[in-house]
């Protein structure tokens, strides 16, 4: 009990936190700002290529979702979870530089399905690690920290080098892909101290020629746990509603100012402001959940996400309307950018609060032996979100002619999700004094 008493983070704690460091740069260069940027000159806009782009990320979500419960549940055997991270991490790396090097767009393609498998793969046993590297009462302020470091580490200090490079060799194609290669040598070089001083120390013992059966069994078990404890179930139903919002706005926060006609360089630099603010923010929250309680923290975020959503819609409802309500189209865009900077300040108080609590809080939830199958389920419903939100923003749209109604729309996600923690509150209470 000593350990969760302690002010200053462990070794181990420190190398677990690092990660976070180590790959979110993964997150910034290949999945949101550089990558899309280089395989759409290279596969050509409008191609086959093109066109198999958003078809590839689905393929690489949908097998790690479908893959992680049962991978999970091997992970939980002694010894294992340590290799199925490195495994996932390594290959993530390897084929993270191969999308940099090689000329094809089907090469590029093919490099960029298993090294995102290779990310969310080894996200998944790192975020299992948890409860591994601390105790539950320090949950928390680590995972919190882990994310404040990753905001840092991987969206900002390489994302900005590698936007300086860019503008350096005029946006040239080499330029890109120095920005790309930047990534494995940046995510390798900071796992070193997770591999060095991280450890499972929670698993399950059986015999290694019976892991196979014993996981699909193990993950039959737990499923069948989850239905039955109210706890996990009525947590996993709100955290899929809410982070599908937070999910949605993060993704069509840009498409969304493209199609009010706000200016690119500007959204660019706001969403940047996000990634700054978020890093104190993150670890406010890990600290305020040691006073308020985690749960409060998490309603609480799903509260300023939902009023997030009434920020984006009065952002374009003013430009949607801006005759009716007696100002010009230039004056309507100016407010609108005004609100933008509001809304990506908002969204960078809670982004990183409402992920590392969601992380630590479902750690509390689930037995620390069997943290690799759970957060393997946990990790279905991640990735799996993100599926309602585009939809709701497209079919309210579609009806109503205006993107403001769209982004509206959301809001029924984040009540959703502040339903079920309502709703769960009384077995969460129970849970949580267990």
């Amino acid at each position: 009990m000593a350990r969760g008493r302690e002010k200053r983070f462990s070794r181990t704690e420190w190398s677990w936190i690092f990660y976070d460091w180590a790959n979110s740069v993964y997150a910034t260069n290949i999945m949101a700002a550089i990558f899309p940027i280089l395989y759409s000159q290279v596969a050509g806009s409008g191609t086959l290529g093109d066109h198999l782009y958003g078809y590839a990320v689905s393929l690489a979500n949908l097998l790690v979702a479908v893959f992680s419960p049962y991978l999970g549940a091997i992970a939980d055997f002694k010894g294992m979870k340590k290799k199925l991270w490195m495994g996932f991490m390594i290959a993530g790396v390897v084929f993270t530089a191969v999308m940099g090097l090689v000329g094809s767009w089907q090469l590029m393609l093919l490099g960029f399905v298993i090294s995102r498998i290779g990310f969310s793969g080894a996200n998944t046993f790192y975020d299992s690690f948890l409860t591994d590297v601390t105790t539950p009462e320090r949950m928390d302020k680590v995972s919190s920290w882990g994310f404040a470091m990753g905001y840092i580490g991987g969206s900002t200090i390489p994302f900005v080098l590698s936007i300086l490079i860019m503008f350096l060799m005029n946006m040239s194609e080499l330029s890109m892909r120095i920005a790309v290669l930047i990534v494995p040598v940046w995510w390798l070089a900071f796992s070193i101290p997770f591999m060095r001083n991280v450890r499972q120390i929670s698993y399950v013992d059986t015999p290694p020629a019976e892991l196979g059966k014993a996981a699909w069994k193990n993950t039959v078990k737990t499923f069948r746990n989850i239905l039955k404890n109210k706890a996990i179930l009525f947590f996993l139903l709100a955290y899929f509603f809410y982070i599908d919002g937070v999910d949605t706005i993060i993704s069509m926060a840009t498409k969304y100012g493209n199609t009010l006609g706000l200016g690119q360089i500007g959204m660019i630099l706001a969403l940047l402001v996000t990634q700054v603010v978020a890093v104190p923010c993150s670890i406010f929250f890990g600290k305020k959940a040691e006073k308020i309680g985690t749960l409060k923290l998490i309603t609480f975020s799903v509260l300023v996400y939902a009023f997030i959503t009434v920020v984006g819609f009065a952002m374009g409802y003013i430009v949607d309307f801006h005759e009716n309500l007696g100002m010009t189209l230039e004056k309507a865009v100016g407010i609108s950018q005004v609100l933008f900077w509001v809304l990506a300040t908002l969204v960078g108080t809670v982004q990183g609060g409402i992920q590392a609590l969601s992380r630590s809080y479902f750690g509390k939830l689930i037995p620390p032996e069997r943290s690799g199958e759970y957060y393997g389920f946990m990790d279905i419903f991640g990735k799996f979100a993100c599926v309602i939100g585009p939809a709701l923003y497209e079919l309210f749209y579609g009806l109503t002619g205006k993107p403001c109604f769209g982004i509206l729309s959301l809001i029924l996600l984040f009540a959703c999700g502040f339903l079920f923690l309502t709703v769960g509150k009384k077995h969460f209470r129970i849970a949580e004094h267990k």
